[in-house]
């Protein structure tokens, strides 16, 4: 049974991976937005409040101060 897990998951990263990328195109192919991008996408498809890459940098430094 494991591997249906991982197959299912094999497969949300690919969806994931293919919403990032027509963010990426849809922004006019903008380089440096990648982790925004990648984020986004994974809130729509997994249905979490998206966040901002600036706002995990801040919270991963509160965290290691």
């Amino acid at each position: 049974m494991p591997e249906e897990n991982t197959g299912s998951l094999e497969l949300t990263e690919e969806v994931i991976r293919r919403r990032a990328h027509q963010l990426y195109e849809e922004r006019g192919c903008e380089p440096g937005h990648e982790l925004d991008d990648w984020l986004l996408a994974e809130a729509e498809i997994i249905g979490k409040k998206p966040a901002r890459a600036d706002e995990k940098t801040t919270l991963h430094n509160v965290v290691a101060a």
